[in-house]
């Protein structure tokens, strides 16, 4: 596997993705009972964002470069970027940019734990080092889609699965990531599953998004954040998270701050923002 997400570290999508991943773990934390958070597809926990492998930040600028200069008062995105300042403390990397790993550490309670993925050998190690401070997580070089079967149902009985795979080859690893969601619903039908997915072209992305709809046995919506039309072909125009089994009132949530954040990073201009529910619970 050739992808490494350090170019794209604090770009545009990874701030959707890891305010959003906040905002879920506080909504499980609003009951005191302990969960499992489990992540298939780690990345290395923590980036230079001065260093040659993000390209000096070259992404980050029009993501957590854009929000950090922009005016934005949602609690959640506060949330976030003081997590990301904690996140710097805590690694002495006033540079840095906290991954999902090291974002959801810092956040889980003493009665919560989790577990993150990490295939790659080189990446796995990283992601070692970076979590070496948290003790409720730990890192696992292993096949994060065949940790689904290891882990779940957690003795909690309750969980935090984000599935974030590299979209090397789209369709088939959107193919897995749906396969994925009905595993860790089989194994666990209350877990709380968020799949991130790229915004690419609506052609080929729309048919997948209905075919989900279509096998998911659990209420599901979708929420995302686009800053250049869906169908253009720049490449990533924006960035998706189906969400299975959302908390209470996350929907209400969304549709409040997710708008914000979407004009903090510029989708005013030619993109937008939708919360929008794609299966409800089958009785």
């Amino acid at each position: 596997m050739k992808y490494r997400h350090s170019f794209h570290a604090g770009n545009f999508a990874d701030v959707h993705k890891h305010v959003t991943l906040l905002a879920l773990i506080a909504a499980l934390q609003r009951k005191d009972k302990g969960f499992l958070y489990l992540e298939t597809h780690a990345g290395r926990g923590l980036y230079d964002l001065h260093g040659a492998d993000t390209h000096q930040g070259a992404e980050a600028r029009l993501g957590i470069g854009a929000l950090e200069a922009a005016r934005c008062d949602s609690p959640q995105v506060r949330a976030y970027l003081d997590a990301l300042a904690r996140a710097r403390g805590n690694a002495n990397a006033p540079g840095a940019y906290a991954g999902s790993p090291v974002l959801a550490a810092l956040s889980l309670r003493t009665q919560d734990r989790g577990v993150c993925c990490e295939i790659q050998a080189a990446e796995c190690r990283a992601l070692e080092r970076a979590l070496n401070i948290y003790p409720r997580m730990r890192a696992e070089c292993i096949d994060g889609y065949r940790a689904l079967n290891a882990q779940l149902p957690p003795p909690e009985r309750r969980a935090l699965v984000l599935i974030d795979p590299p979209y090397e080859e789209q369709a088939d690893d959107l193919q897995r990531a749906g396969e994925a969601i009905g595993t860790a619903l089989t194994r666990l039908a209350n877990a709380v599953v968020a799949l991130w997915y790229p915004i690419k072209d609506d052609r080929d992305l729309a048919p997948w998004l209905a075919r989900m709809a279509a096998q998911l046995k659990a209420p599901a919506l979708i929420a995302e954040l686009w800053l250049h039309p869906r169908d253009a072909r720049v490449g990533l125009n924006g960035s998706g998270l189906l969400i299975a089994n959302p908390p209470y009132q996350l929907d209400a949530e969304l549709a409040q701050w997710l708008p914000q954040l979407g004009a903090a990073l510029g989708a005013t201009r030619q993109g937008g923002t939708q919360v929008k529910w794609i299966a409800h619970e089958q009785h």
